[in-house]
């Protein structure tokens, strides 16, 4: 599975391409109408996709999950108000799709930058992931991302 910038041949939509034709296991055709629906330009298709990305992420495993799909939504973070909220709520009960306790921090980067974006559901689910965290784990990745969460700037519309 590969990230890039270049829309599969026939296809005009913007935004990245996730390829998901050597998925391991599940339904190709459910998995292709997830990631076309997180790259439409209808927000209604990509609140419906962020609703179903468990299904993706067992679909292809939860290293690729780590990988790939979880840096995916990071660059893919968009502004609407709705979406952000519904991926920080999933991105909160994510850490069973990224392999447990022990990769909790993987799902740190895209919930700071949702943070910083003034969604406090972010935070909520930030600290749904520090009670599963190792001591290790909140200083190495937490402790940092707290620091630059409180250096930034914020802005209130």
């Amino acid at each position: 599975m590969s990230v890039d910038s270049a829309p599969p041949s026939g296809q005009t939509t913007g935004g990245p391409h996730f390829d998901f034709q050597d998925a391991q296991t599940g339904d190709l055709g459910v998995l292709a109408a997830i990631a076309d629906a997180m790259k439409s330009d209808s927000l209604a298709d990509r609140l419906e996709s962020l609703k179903r990305l468990s299904v993706l992420a067992l679909a292809i495993g939860e290293e690729r999950t780590r990988e790939e799909l979880i840096p995916f939504l990071d660059e893919s973070i968009d502004d609407e108000d709705e979406l952000l909220l519904s991926l920080a709520e999933v991105l909160g009960d994510f850490v069973q799709y990224v392999g447990g306790p022990k990769y909790a921090y993987v799902l740190l980067r895209p919930l700071e930058n949702l943070a910083a974006a003034e969604e406090t559901v972010a935070v909520e689910s930030i600290n749904k992931l520090v009670e599963l965290m190792d001591q290790p784990q909140v200083e190495e990745y937490l402790i940092p991302c707290v620091a630059r969460l409180s250096a930034g700037e914020w802005f209130t519309s």
